[in-house]
């Protein structure tokens, strides 16, 4: 079974937190062991303080050190009374008699006699088999402000008594506790983190496999800055693109859908008048049926056209152009279809040659479609200008006409597919509200922009941009 990334992150943080808190208790044990150890030595030194007082005193009733050569018990003795955790008082007397140690305090004044040394003034050991070379601190023996010899006691290197071990093993039982509360306190904490930020990642995961479904109306919570707050604001902005192209998709089929049927619905009734013998089979019935056709051929090349150009299939043969002369070449085929429809054509084109970097054939397309589109339009009596100019490295090409104009707002939309303004410049010509379309695609393969605008005329205004060759700039 495949782990969640909430358990994954519980995990790691879990980890994480016991390992730091595993060393953490390691180092304390260890720091434990060690400064007791140098507290029982440092304890010890100022014990051993003690045993050299009586040793002087001793010393100096004996004139000599032959008390311990002649009788070695007397440093038992002097070791279990100096030693001791409540010594006697400073005086010139022996102390008295003690009763026998415990077995247990035996082993420890045996401990202790073993790591003792002590020299005389000539450096010779007269107790003790301890090496001189072990001793941390040789401490010296004085009387009368005489060197009489030196006492030395060898560090411990471990703990052995049993209420020192008792006292660390307490200490080491402690800090386990501790360990093990703060090992849970971390796995309480783990969950609630894990979980929450996990949180939007769920909510994401829920809501993509929702995306993935088709449900384009879907969306997560984006109130963080951080990058799982980015990548919610891209979810969203994903799935509302989405739902447009979706809506665009739709509509698009509908309004197709519509086109192709009024042709064909026309083709079919005159087809069956024509075999029902309702209407006559003459040349007018045949140019209807011709026109029909016309206008379905002229439907499916623009999708045509329009479809290789979203899918970056429109061939484009880029060489130098002349934009002025390819704009009158224009503005002359045009001409005619203008003056049938009773439009006046006005041109505003400079002299001199503007190079452009661009396709002749589509750059033609483009400028037919944009008159084509003024003369299907505009009202009869009216006037379609057209201007190129120059400014700043740019071309700027004007195609502007009289009424009916469009509606506020709604100027942008003229390049959507299939759209049309029915209120006013409606297809009175049979227009199917793809020719703009296909200008924007156009325009943008030659890096420009095309917009529209209301026109001074009372019309439309449509304005591309297009950028000039290197030769001009």
């Amino acid at each position: 079974m495949k782990s969640s990334i909430t358990h994954r992150i519980f995990f790691a943080l879990l980890i994480a937190t016991g390992i730091m808190v595993i060393s953490m208790a390691l180092v304390l044990q260890w720091s434990v062991d060690r400064g007791f150890l140098r507290y029982i030595n440092r304890l010890e030194q100022t014990r051993l303080e003690r045993l050299a007082d009586s040793l002087e005193r001793s010393y100096a009733r004996q004139n000599s050190w032959g008390f311990l050569k002649h009788d070695p018990d007397s440093m038992s003795r002097l070791v279990a009374t100096c030693l001791s955790d409540t010594p006697p008082g400073r005086t010139n007397r022996m102390p008295p008699p003690e009763p026998p140690p415990t077995p247990e305090q035996a082993r420890r004044l045996m401990r202790v006699e073993q790591r003792l040394l002590v020299l005389d003034n000539q450096q010779i050991p007269v107790y003790g088999t301890a090496s001189t070379m072990q001793m941390e601190i040789l401490r010296p023996l004085t009387w009368h402000g005489q060197t009489i010899g030196h006492l030395g006691l060898m560090p411990s290197k471990n703990l052995s008594e049993i209420h020192q071990l008792q006292f660390v093993t307490q200490q080491k039982s402690a800090y386990a506790l501790v360990a093990v509360i703060m090992l849970l306190v971390a796995t309480l904490l783990s969950i609630i983190l894990a979980r929450r930020l996990v949180r939007p990642l769920r909510d994401l995961a829920a809501a993509t496999h929702a995306l993935a479904l088709g449900n384009y109306d879907v969306r997560v919570r984006a109130d963080s800055d951080d990058e799982l707050g980015r990548l919610s604001r891209d979810f969203n902005a994903l799935a509302l693109s989405l739902q447009k192209s979706e809506q665009t998709r739709r509509q698009f089929i509908a309004d197709i859908s519509h086109e192709l049927r009024t042709p064909l619905a026309i083709l079919g009734g005159e087809i069956e008048a024509l075999q029902d013998g309702v209407r006559p089979l003459n040349q007018t019935a045949v140019s209807s049926l011709h026109g029909e056709v016309t206008r379905l051929n002229r439907l499916v090349g623009d999708l045509y056209q329009l479809a290789l150009s979203d899918v970056g299939a429109l061939t484009y043969r880029k060489e130098e152009l002349d934009l002025v002369e390819l704009l009158t070449g224009a503005v002359e085929r045009m001409q005619p279809e203008l003056q049938r429809a009773a439009l006046t054509l006005t041109a505003s084109l400079p002299h001199q040659e503007l190079l452009i970097y661009g396709d002749s054939e589509r750059l033609s397309q483009l400028f037919d479609n944009l008159l084509g589109n003024s003369a299907k339009y505009t009202d009869a009596g009216g006037t379609v200008a057209v201007s190129l100019a120059c400014q700043e490295r740019q071309l700027l090409i004007e195609v502007m006409d009289s009424s009916p104009g469009v509606p506020p707002g709604e100027e942008q939309r003229l390049f959507e597919r299939l759209y049309r303004v029915e209120a006013s410049r409606s297809r009175t010509s049979g227009g199917a509200g793809l020719g703009l379309a296909i200008c924007r695609n156009i325009v943008e393969a030659h890096e420009g922009t095309i917009e529209a605008a209301p026109s001074p005329l009372g019309g439309l205004l449509i304005r591309v941009v297009l950028p000039l060759a290197e030769q001009n700039v």
